[in-house]
């Protein structure tokens, strides 16, 4: 054997000896590491505030679990700084004895949420399947009539937000007390929509889910009504109908988002045998918009209106190829011979579905034309959106590749595409954690994120001219989540990491600034990460922040 050989042959022995030394650890370390949530559940205690905010944002109360199934409620008044119990625990206790005619523990009272009236003068609670009103002043006790359904009311937000990686499990009992059947989606950590549930109207929905989970419930056209952000306790959340008349609920429901029905109620556009159909709601006649559908070239049910029912977007999609792997699966656990698993999986140079959206006149029931050079290898066509005044539509290309994105603006005349926006990258677009615009139609503006100068950072745009007016925020500092887009006063408020120097970068910072990139504000302080919770007015919020070495803070700001 040539030397060399045999330098390599005893090498590969030394090595093949040393895999065990280097290896994981043994069958014990795993079970160990299998038990470490059950080894570490209930030690922690205090290491969150859940807010309950009453008295019209002025005050919150929440509550604290502590060792041996203890609980205290404490009760916060924010506008005038102070922080103490929400009542007598012991005389509570002894009253509901009485009046429930057994034995109530003041340190593990029966119930985990309460009520508090804005004068401090009566708290309500639900307990042993009944509800109660306890008189703070006279220590009296009055059960109320109804259902006992104030436990475990979930507060219904409006601004859609990812949720947040947890493995703490819990629930959230969703109840439709609306005429109207509603979607119910979980937000990923992505932000992005994922369809979990219909609920019908009158129905419960209970959906397991984990702590800082976020759930949307949209109405049938998807217009969102409503966020849940899922607690430790497992709770309930109440889809009334004032929901529905919420003036911001109602403004969005007029919006006509992917929707069939036309906003004057008098067409519907269907999608049969890869075709566009329109339906006469009154007559119920139906007549063919196209004729040039198949299976490998067809008309999709993304189909977006003009506000003015004049015009009709619909994106078509040319089939790719689907390329099938094959997977086997040496050893399944329901029989003794291998099992074959085929899935579709596209590879790099395969083509993919090609997604191009169609114009067509209503009135003339024609399509117009639209010219591809702008989007001609779309790895997506997303955020289709109409200007108020049905002029013309916009939508978001990315380019296969994600080396380009534009936002492109269609004439609904005469179909002439137009940039409004573009982004180019030699290397790569981060389109999936670095992406995000804000459309502003009563100003023709556009609030849009790039990494365009080497951090991420971002821009006012003109929409009409399609031109930066301003950079929003710069520096040596990247803005890594949008929280809310102020168009009132023209303020942004966002989350950004290194923006404080002395700290480490991938620490978070809630910030505030305005659309032309003055009165820049780090709302928070301390050394470490922030998460912030506003009350209902956003006069104040909760700041939660640590380290990996620290545990969880709660300010008041």
């Amino acid at each position: 054997m040539h030397p060399r050989n045999d330098f390599i042959a005893a090498l590969l022995i030394v090595l093949m000896h040393s895999i065990p030394v280097f290896a994981g650890g043994g069958i014990e370390d795993y079970r160990r590491a299998l038990t470490l949530a059950e080894r570490t559940d209930g030690k922690v205690y205090k290491q969150k505030v859940t807010p309950h905010w009453f008295d019209k944002g002025n005050q919150f109360w929440y509550r604290n679990d502590l060792p041996g199934g203890c609980s205290e409620f404490i009760r916060v008044h924010a506008e005038k700084g102070y922080r103490r119990e929400a009542f007598d625990s012991p005389k509570l206790a002894g009253a509901l004895s009485r009046a429930a005619d057994r034995e109530v523990d003041a340190e593990r009272l029966p119930f985990r949420t309460i009520e508090i009236s804005d004068d401090d003068g009566f708290v309500r609670f639900s307990a042993f399947e009944k509800n109660w009103r306890y008189d703070v002043q006279a220590d009296t006790i009055q059960e109320l009539p109804g259902e006992a359904v104030i436990s475990g009311s979930l507060p219904a937000g409006t601004e859609l937000h990812p949720s947040r990686t947890s493995q703490e499990e819990t629930s959230i009992t969703f109840v439709n007390k609306t005429d109207e059947s509603l979607k119910i989606y979980w937000l990923d950590t992505g932000n992005r929509r994922l369809r979990y549930a219909v609920l019908d109207p009158g129905r419960r929905h209970l959906q397991h889910t984990f702590v800082g989970h976020a759930w949307l419930v949209t109405d049938p056209n998807d217009t969102a009504l409503a966020v849940y952000t899922a607690e430790s306790d497992s709770t309930t959340a109440v889809i009334t109908p004032d929901l529905l008349e919420d003036p911001a609920v109602k403004e969005q429901r007029r919006e006509p988002r992917y929707q069939t029905l036309s906003p004057d109620g008098h067409l519907r556009a269907l999608i049969r045998e890869h075709n566009v159909f329109l339906q006469d709601t009154g007559s119920g006649t139906e007549s063919a918009l196209t004729a040039d559908g198949t299976a490998d070239r067809t008309y999709s049910r993304q189909i977006i209106w003009s506000p003015d029912s004049k015009h009709l977007v619909v994106v078509r999609v040319k089939k790719g190829f689907d390329r099938k792997v094959n997977l086997i699966e040496s050893s399944p656990a329901d029989q003794l011979q291998p099992k074959l698993h085929t899935f579709s999986y596209s590879k790099p140079g395969d083509e993919i579905d090609i997604e191009t959206p169609c114009l067509f006149d209503i009135e003339n029931k024609k399509q117009i034309p639209l010219s591809d050079d702008l989007f001609p290898n779309p790895w997506s066509i997303s955020e289709l959106r109409w200007r108020p005044d049905s002029t013309q539509f916009t939508f978001l290309y990315n380019q296969r590749g994600h080396q380009v994105m534009r936002v492109l603006a269609v004439d609904a005349k005469d179909g002439h595409v137009r940039p409004v926006i573009e982004e180019t990258s030699p290397t790569f677009i981060d389109y999936a954690g670095k992406q995000y615009s804000c459309y502003l139609d009563e100003t023709g503006e556009i609030i849009w994120m790039s990494e365009r100068d080497g951090w991420n950072h971002l821009y006012l745009y003109d929409a009409n001219q399609g031109r930066v007016k301003n950079q929003i925020t710069q520096g040596p500092w990247v803005v890594r989540r949008v929280t809310r887009v102020d168009p009132n006063d023209r303020q942004i408020w966002f989350e950004a990491g290194g923006i404080r120097p002395e700290q480490d970068p991938y620490y978070l910072h809630l910030c505030r600034v305005n659309f032309d990139g003055t009165g820049l504000t780090v709302l928070t302080e301390g050394d470490g990460t922030h998460e912030a919770e506003f009350s209902p007015d956003r006069r104040f919020f909760l700041d939660r922040w640590s380290r990996v070495d620290l545990p969880p803070v709660t300010e008041l700001r």
